[in-house]
């Protein structure tokens, strides 16, 4: 068939202008990185997660600055039984965040690096047999976890008029992370766990952090309560305690003002006076293949994590540590994940615990996972405004769904690119992110070993087969509640305390109003809790008193509760 000839001519010039440069080369070519193991690596094959981070400045280091939602470009591939001299390639193909494709960087000098989040072999005791990252007492972290592998960090050039292949050669290794020395007032535990290590096929092993209270040493016939703080992974002592002072950054002392929090000296200064109660303080070290934390609850992705804590972890702190092993010298409290860990462990045991402070807990209530209704939405990525007056109804552009905004209420992130940014680190619910954590601890087992997801990570498309799994199983702790209340309500009067800002920058506020509703309107008996709000614009982090102001409302609140003729050589009023 023969063109017309002005039809000839526009074509070729179109070819010009958009298909080949003076050299034949496209004008936007392709951009490839290869990633290669050299031969210096170890000799065994390695599986995980390639990532590949993109950035302006190398400061802090690139693979550093990846991990949240303010991530500079990440590319991410699966590598599996990957030997020395093999390699792994990222290009226009491969899936991105921020942005979605390597060829969507604009052209200019950037640093490049490449890391290697290495996995192992899982031959987990329902069957499945499945890869994922053994935590190295890191918490999850796949940028700062020992025998990771990395390359250095190279500057490059993009340019749009020419070809960009770049090579990195994993060269590096993550060394060991050094576990803080045990002090006079700090102590460390760490015991395998042979519940976990049967679930998984290997060796778990679950932690404390131990804050002694004054004069521990010296007087050795007291025996004192214990506060137990649940919250992510850390090394450092419970309350941020700290003896020395620890350098602020403008930024971090204005967070840290602003949520009304002193320093981890100005804690110790209090920690350590006369009259300050003498208690016992705890945090958990529990990381699992999927997260830096368990969630100290059981569940069948990440196996019996609730019953080793409650039947190996605590005997054996109470047992090395001179705790008064009662319930009503047993009190819990944590913020945002511990702030949920807390609750639930005062739920399922409403007995051994003798009280919870709960500050801005995760979703409690799954008619609010951040701002999604797992149970009647359809889509965790945008909102269905039929469900809203006429007036903010959008019928040909469905609006997005947040999940992150700042103190003022300015919307930040979407589940969408939080979703996407999961994606990128890690596929099959291994990014070490709280989403796909969430799916590890209150979802299904898939049939490939690994968690069900909620919803269809491309279209946000959710699972209510997996939502009602969540529910029925007790994951959803108002549901639970509201379901168990005629058996565990007597054990829990006065035990429950609540504090959340209205403006929790993760909307985590919303399930909190959902659950006083619940028990402002319980009845034989009633809970007789609290529940605090910050106003106006408080965000996540926020606490209506200090930490020093904490610890003495919890130790008050054990002394009240404490049975006639008990010692209280430890409280200090």
């Amino acid at each position: 068939m023969k063109w017309p000839r002005l039809i000839e001519s526009l074509f070729a010039l179109i070819l010009t202008i958009h298909g080949t440069g003076a050299a034949g080369q496209p004008e936007n070519p392709q951009r490839r990185i290869e990633v290669v193991l050299p031969g210096s690596a170890p000799p065994a094959p390695l599986t995980g997660r390639i990532l590949v981070i993109i950035t302006h400045t190398n400061e802090p280091e690139v693979r550093l600055q990846t991990g949240w939602l303010t991530s500079p470009p990440v590319f991410g591939v699966d590598v599996h039984r990957m030997t020395a001299g093999q390699s792994a390639s990222i290009n226009g193909d491969t899936e991105g965040y921020p942005l979605r494709t390597l060829d969507d960087i604009p052209p200019g000098d950037y640093y490049i690096q490449a890391l290697l989040n290495v996995y192992t072999e899982f031959h987990r005791a329902d069957g499945h047999v499945l890869w994922a990252h053994m935590d190295q007492w890191e918490g999850q972290n796949a940028t700062t976890s020992p025998g990771n592998l990395y390359s250095r960090v190279t500057r490059i050039h993009l340019d749009p008029s020419s070809p960009t292949h770049v090579r990195l050669e994993l060269t590096e290794r993550i060394p060991p992370i050094p576990v803080p020395a045990d002090t006079a007032w700090v102590k460390h535990v760490k015991i395998q766990s042979k519940l976990l290590s049967q679930f998984w096929g290997r060796p778990i092993y679950l932690g404390a952090v131990v804050l002694l209270p004054r004069d521990y040493a010296t007087d050795r016939t007291t025996r004192y309560p214990v506060i137990y703080q649940q919250g992510h992974f850390s090394h450092g002592a419970p309350f941020g305690f700290s003896t020395e002072e620890v350098p602020e950054t403008r930024d971090e002392r204005e967070f840290r003002e602003s949520r009304g929090l002193e320093t981890g000296k100005e804690f110790y200064q209090r920690w350590n006076g006369e009259h300050f109660p003498r208690v016992i303080a705890v945090t958990f070290l529990h990381p699992t293949p999927f997260y830096d934390d368990s969630y100290a609850v059981n569940s069948a992705n990440q196996g019996p994590y609730g019953d080793a804590i409650m039947t190996e972890l605590i005997p054996y702190i109470e047992a090395q540590f001179r705790i008064i092993s009662k319930p009503f010298a047993r009190t819990l409290t944590g913020g945002s994940t511990g702030g949920w860990e807390s609750l639930a462990l005062q739920l399922y045991h409403p007995e051994f615990f003798g009280g919870a402070w709960v500050f801005y807990p995760d979703p409690v209530d799954f008619r609010r996972y951040s701002l999604i209704d797992i149970y009647d939405d359809d889509n965790a990525y945008v909102f269905d405004s039929s469900r809203v007056p006429t007036w903010f109804r959008q019928q040909w552009s469905p609006p997005e769904r947040y999940i992150e905004r700042g103190d003022d209420g300015q919307p930040i992130a979407t589940v969408r690119q939080m979703a996407q940014l999961e994606t990128v680190l890690g596929g099959a619910t291994r990014s070490g992110g709280v989403l796909s954590n969430w799916e590890a601890v209150y979802g299904p087992v898939a049939s490939d070993g690994y968690p069900q997801p909620l919803w269809d990570r491309r279209t946000g498309k959710i699972d209510h087969a997996v939502a009602l799994y969540m529910r029925e199983h007790g994951f959803d702790l108002r549901e639970y509640a509201q379901r168990h209340w005629a058996r565990i309500g007597p054990s829990l009067v006065g035990k429950l305390h609540f504090f959340v800002g209205d403006m929790d920058n993760y909307y985590l506020n919303l399930s909190v109003y959902l659950l006083e509703q619940f028990l402002q309107e319980t009845k034989d008996p009633y809970y007789a809790g609290s529940f605090v709000y910050g106003r106006p614009l408080k965000g996540h982090v926020w606490q209506p008193m200090t930490n020093v102001q904490l610890v003495s409302d919890i130790a008050a609140e054990v002394a009240r509760n404490a049975p006639p003729g008990t010692k209280m050589d430890w409280f200090k009023p």
